[in-house]
């Protein structure tokens, strides 16, 4: 069950792929252009560095594609408690990068929090599998899928990465459609909610985080500290026009005007050079794979593959949303990476780990 059988490659999901191939290509172009500037004599370090960890990527995503998906059901809770102890080996050992506690090593090589989404997910799958999401039709039966999302958002907190604890927060809430809970107990909800957000608030958002939110609803504040990369972005997004400046012809990001345009403003440059066409086809693209997740979900024969593909399409859908209503000026600026777009290593990790399980589901649902 460990490798590929001549069935799984019969019916292997070349579509999806094809859809993974094509964004990787367009982020690694978009990429170079977005490091470029500024660099003489070739190829950027951050280039060549994220050719390797696409490569790795890719290799990774194999791995995840060729073992049976149903074993981590089985190992569903080591995996989630393995991840829980990475996160709080961070908050010992870990160093601060960008205010965060969020990495194991110097210089923010391996992201522990970009994996636990992954984990997450698994252990998710495995309790609405056991507990179909049509049965469940009371909020108290959501204490433990609760508690099971609480603890990895409780430590990321702690770590100070607002950006992944939501994202977080967001992957788990992708179950919640699939439930019958009653009209009335979504407002009991939403005031729960509501109440947990104000408490965040005054007690929980450091001044900095609230600062961001509030240049979020008003960029203008301060516009050369803290509202200066969402205004610089919306420049860059609005001077591409319809068919965009040209590759590496962008005055945004060839003369450095947002200093993250390689990682959590990488779209900004997608825009500026290609225009609102080719900002369309990209995000066309999102939207195939993302569809495409979700027939993989509907396709397969087994609960178990069904939720977990539903749950990883949350993990590409949520940030790839985020970074885009970031970018736009939808969102506040809270440091979340385009997938297959941005440079970063674990997030890269993260979403093929995620996207080699959504093959595994595919090319396995005729094996039942």
């Amino acid at each position: 069950m460990s490798q590929f059988d001549r069935r799984s490659i019969q019916n292997f999901d070349w579509v999806f792929l094809l859809l993974i191939g094509v964004l990787l290509t367009m982020g690694m172009v978009n990429l170079m252009s977005a490091a470029a500037a500024g660099v003489e004599g070739g190829t950027s370090n951050v280039v060549r560095r994220h050719m390797m960890v696409a490569g790795a990527a890719v290799f990774v995503m194999g791995i995840a594609a060729s073992i049976d998906y149903r074993h981590a059901e089985r190992f569903a809770p080591v995996i989630f408690v393995g991840s829980l102890l990475l996160l709080a080996l961070t908050l010992v050992v870990g160093s601060v990068t960008r205010g965060a506690q969020a990495w194991l090593f110097e210089g923010g090589s391996f992201q522990p929090s970009e994996f636990a989404k992954v984990a997450l997910v698994i252990m998710l799958a495995r309790y609405f599998h056991r507990n179909p999401p049509n049965t469940i039709r009371q909020v108290r039966q959501l204490f433990l899928p609760f508690l099971i999302t609480a603890l990895p958002v409780a430590l990321i907190l702690l770590q100070r990465d607002m950006g992944v604890a939501l994202l977080t927060l967001l992957v788990a809430i992708t179950y919640l459609p699939l439930l019958y809970i009653p009209l009335r107990a979504w407002a009991g909800i939403a005031a729960f909610a509501a109440a947990g957000l104000a408490a965040l608030w005054s007690f929980g958002l450091k001044a900095y985080q609230q600062q961001r939110i509030l240049d979020f609803l008003d960029p203008s504040r301060d516009p050369l500290s803290s509202g200066y990369q969402a205004m610089q972005s919306r420049i860059a997004v609005g001077s591409g026009g319809f068919l965009g400046a040209g590759w590496q012809e962008g005055t945004q990001t060839q003369l450095r005007f947002l200093p993250t345009q390689h990682t959590d403003f990488v779209f900004s440059v997608l825009a500026e050079e290609w225009g609102f066409v080719g900002s369309a086809l990209v995000l066309g693209f999102f939207c195939a794979l993302l569809l495409w997740g979700l027939w993989i979900a509907q396709s397969s024969k087994d609960g178990f593959g069904a939720m977990l593909a539903i749950g990883l399409v949350g993990t590409i859908f949520w940030p790839a949303t985020i970074n885009i209503a970031m970018v736009l000026g939808l969102a506040p600026v809270i440091g979340v990476p385009l997938p297959l777009f941005s440079y970063g290593g674990s997030a890269m990790m993260s979403a093929a780990i995620a996207l080699g399980l959504l093959l595994n589901v595919s090319m396995r649902r005729y094996v039942f």
